[in-house]
């Protein structure tokens, strides 16, 4: 098979695939397009078929779950710039240009993707300022081709995305194909205007490598010795959250949905007519509503059957999905009433400890991911003449956004004094953000105290000149 027919075909299989399916909707309940909004009331109809009635009430209640706990999750575990470890001073400042706030958004977007569609992407390339920068790729967009089963390693990677253009004022759009190996970059066009399959992209150039170095006034067009795509999981089973909770969430909306229907629709009782003097039952309700009367012929009559309406089954089945979208979703219910009574420190522990189990998986994923993506930034460093770090130890630490007690944990740290280092009791003190800084105000404030006094102990405006051992200092 030539190239553009495993390419194809590899595009074929994937939008086929339950897997992309998934995303698409990880992608859509993030943006709260649930199921229910394309909810039809329907009833029984002529020979039995269920016919639309679009006289019923058809409310559509969207519950932003998956919104919240993709939020939540990212929120906790990447809302704070990752600490960088690592005894090279040089190393740690060349990664910090790199991984800069700038790349914290990058890194919450590939995250949010990672966990609505079980995977999120990220390309190292260089812009055109010739700076290393990355790129977060669509989930949608990616298809992956492995060298190995644990999905640790690529072959090669396949994107798939559209491109707008125009032809006079007229707007049209495009497939665009790009396949990444190590060799460099093929790019396509997808059923071009007047061709079916694939064909080549002369426009953004058919073929290239994955960059261009300027040397000595001329451009060195240049490979990565990898294909620069780093794969961040949500799990190792690469999983989306939208697979756990879509069925409860999707019960949910329905449930709530049906019972806002029911107390729009439902009459406060049912009328019983005996030997109505009328036509059809629209004109008993026109002429019980404009004259608040109804004629009756013989013996006839009106009743009422009154209906009663117990919500208690309702809201202990609403209560019981909660709390399953809750657990299985790993996320903390911020609503629950063990919020409304300052818990202690141990308490939150025990709130937070699906969501603290969820942040292990992930950060255990992200720690391999970033580890890959080290490898172009120690390439990058070498490349520039920056220096060659691939020898030494860094460690990248996520540093969460912890709900905590404070007052237990300030009088924790007071009761520490003496008994472990100055630094680890600011670093873990509530009100302390950078602990670097911290330390060196304590230590002007010591240095302007001390200044008051003289060396002997004496306040400088002192000028007694009293000695300790009993002589006036003459």
């Amino acid at each position: 098979m030539r190239l553009e027919q495993i390419i194809q075909l590899e595009i074929d299989d994937w939008r086929k695939s339950p897997e992309l399916k998934l995303i698409q909707l990880g992608k859509e309940y993030y943006r709260v397009e649930h199921a229910i909004k394309d909810r039809k009331r329907e009833i029984i109809g002529d020979g039995g078929r269920m016919v639309e009635d679009k006289n019923l009430a058809n409310k559509k209640l969207i519950h932003a779950f998956i919104r919240k706990l993709v939020d939540q999750k990212v929120g906790y575990l990447l809302s704070k710039q990752p600490s960088i470890q690592t005894k090279n001073k040089n190393y740690a400042d060349a990664i910090g240009g790199l991984f800069n706030k700038a790349f914290l958004r990058i890194l919450q977007n590939v995250g949010k993707n990672a966990i609505n569609g079980g995977r999120g992407w990220l390309h190292p390339h260089y812009n055109d300022a010739g700076e290393l920068t990355f790129k977060v790729i669509p989930t949608e967009e990616g298809i992956p081709i492995w060298r190995d089963a644990a999905h640790t390693e690529l072959e090669a990677f396949i994107r798939v995305y559209k491109q707008d253009y125009y032809e006079g004022t007229t707007k049209h759009v495009l497939e665009k194909v790009e396949y990444w190996d190590e060799s460099g970059v093929k790019r396509f066009v997808l059923n071009a205007p007047g061709s079916a399959g694939l064909t080549p992209d002369e426009d953004a150039g058919a073929v290239s490598a994955h960059f261009v170095a300027q040397e000595d006034e001329a451009e060195q067009p240049l490979n990565w010795e990898r294909v620069p795509f780093i794969c961040f999981k949500y799990n190792d089973e690469e999983q989306p959250l939208i697979k756990f909770l879509k069925s409860l969430v999707d019960d949910y909306d329905e449930q709530t949905s049906d019972n806002s229907n029911n107390l729009t629709d439902l009459p406060n009782g049912i009328y019983v007519l005996k030997e109505y003097d009328g036509t059809d039952l629209g004109e008993f309700r026109r002429n019980l509503s404009r004259y608040r009367a109804v004629k009756v012929s013989g013996e006839g009559g009106v009743e009422t059957l009154t209906l009663q309406f117990s919500p208690e089954a309702l809201k202990q089945h609403i209560d019981q999905l909660r709390k399953d979208i809750y657990e299985f979703g790993r996320g903390v219910d911020s609503q629950s009433d063990k919020f409304g009574n300052s818990p202690s420190g141990i308490a939150l522990r025990f709130l937070y400890s699906d969501l603290d189990m969820d942040a292990n998986i992930i950060e255990t994923e992200f720690q391999a991911s970033l580890e890959q993506l080290l490898w172009f930034v120690n390439t990058h460093l070498a490349n520039t003449g920056a220096g060659d770090f691939f020898d030494e130890s860094v460690d990248i630490v996520f540093n969460r956004d912890i709900l905590i007690n404070e007052t237990d944990t300030i009088s924790n740290a007071k009761n520490s004094v003496g008994l472990i280092s100055d630094e680890t009791i600011v670093a873990n003190h509530p009100w302390v953000t950078d602990t670097q800084e911290e330390l060196e105000r304590l230590k002007r404030e010591r240095e302007a105290s001390l200044a008051d006094y003289g060396a002997l102990g004496q306040p400088q405006g002192d000028k007694s000149g009293s000695d300790p051992n009993g002589t006036d200092g003459g």
